[in-house]
C-alpha cells in the first residue's frame, strides 16, 4: 500500500494567528513538520495542503511540495480530504503542523497499527500523560478498550480517577491513518454531537460506529503548540534533543 502524508496549515487560527509560520530555533513551525515528516519510514510522499500564500511561499523556500485549497473548510480533515482526492494513495496521513518534535518513528506506528487491522477505518497514536496536561483542555486524553481501539476522546480529565491507581492516563497525539475511501466518505457525514460539544473530529468517527486503532508510544511525549505560550517549551525540548538527521 502507497502512503501520503498530508500537512494541513491554516495562517487563521483563533488562538494562534499565523501558527504554522511561527519561528522555532530559526526556521516556521511547519518546516520542522515537514522535515520530521519525510524522514517516516512507511511514508512514502509528503504535500502540505493550505489556504494561505504565505504559508505557500514559506514553505516552497524550503522546497516542500506544497497545494492549494479552498478557502472555507471548516475543518482540516477537509482540507487534507480535497487533497487525499487528488491522489491514489492507498493510505493518508494527517500530520497535524502544530506538532514541531513529532519523531518519525511515532508516525510509522500509527501507519502499522492500520494496516495490522482490517477492522480499523483509522488509527492514531497516545502516549502516557505527564500530570500536568492531564488537567489541562489543550491536551486531549483518550480511553482505550482491551483490544487496543479508542472508546472515547475528550479535552476533560479523563479517565476520572476515584482513586490513584498509579496508572498515568493516556494523551493522544496529533497523527491521523486514514483509509483514503474512509476519509473522503468521513467528510461527507454530519457533525456529531461530541465532536460540537469537545471540538474534535475524531469523535465524529466513534459516533457513527467505525473504531480508531490506537498504538501507545512508549519513551516519547508530544509537545504540540496550541498557544504562543507553548514556543519555550518546545524550543527548551529541541535545545536538549537535536532534531532526526536526514543523512
Amino acid at each position: 500500500m502507497t502512503v501520503l502524508a498530508i500537512l494541513p496549515a491554516r495562517f487563521g487560527s483563533t488562538r494562534f494567528p499565523g501558527k504554522p509560520l511561527t519561528p522555532i530555533a530559526g526556521k516556521p513551525m511547519i518546516q520542522h513538520v515537514w522535515e520530521r515528516t519525510r524522514l517516516a519510514k512507511r511514508v512514502d510522499a509528503v504535500v502540505i495542503a493550505t489556504d494561505d500564500e504565505r504559508i505557500e511561499r514559506a514553505c516552497n523556500a524550503f522546497g516542500a511540495d506544497v497545494e492549494m485549497t479552498a478557502v472555507d473548510h471548516p475543518t482540516g480533515t477537509d482540507r487534507l480530504a480535497e487533497v487525499a482526492a487528488r491522489h491514489a494513495h492507498d493510505v493518508i496521513v494527517n500530520v497535524q503542523g502544530d506538532e514541531p518534535l513529532i519523531e518519525p518513528f511515532v508516525i510509522d506506528a500509527a501507519i502499522e497499527a492500520l494496516l495490522r487491522d482490517d477492522r480499523a477505518a483509522m488509527s492514531t497514536v497516545v502516549h502516557r500523560s505527564l500530570p500536568e496536561a492531564f488537567e489541562d483542555p489543550n491536551r486531549v486524553k483518550v480511553v482505550v478498550d482491551s483490544a487496543g481501539f479508542a472508546l472515547y476522546f475528550s479535552r476533560a480529565p479523563i479517565p476520572f480517577r476515584r482513586q490513584d491507581t498509579g496508572i498515568l492516563p493516556l494523551q493522544h497525539v496529533g497523527v491521523y491513518v486514514y483509509r483514503r475511501d474512509f476519509l473522503l466518505e468521513f467528510i461527507k457525514l454530519e457533525r456529531s454531537p461530541a465532536e460540537r460539544a469537545e471540538e474534535l473530529e475524531q469523535l465524529r468517527v466513534l459516533e457513527n460506529g467505525h473504531r480508531i486503532r490506537v498504538a501507545e508510544i512508549e519513551g516519547w511525549t508530544s509537545v504540540p503548540v496550541d498557544v504562543p505560550e507553548d514556543v519555550p517549551l518546545v524550543e527548551a525540548a529541541l535545545a536538549g534533543n537535536a532534531p532526526p538527521n536526514e543523512a
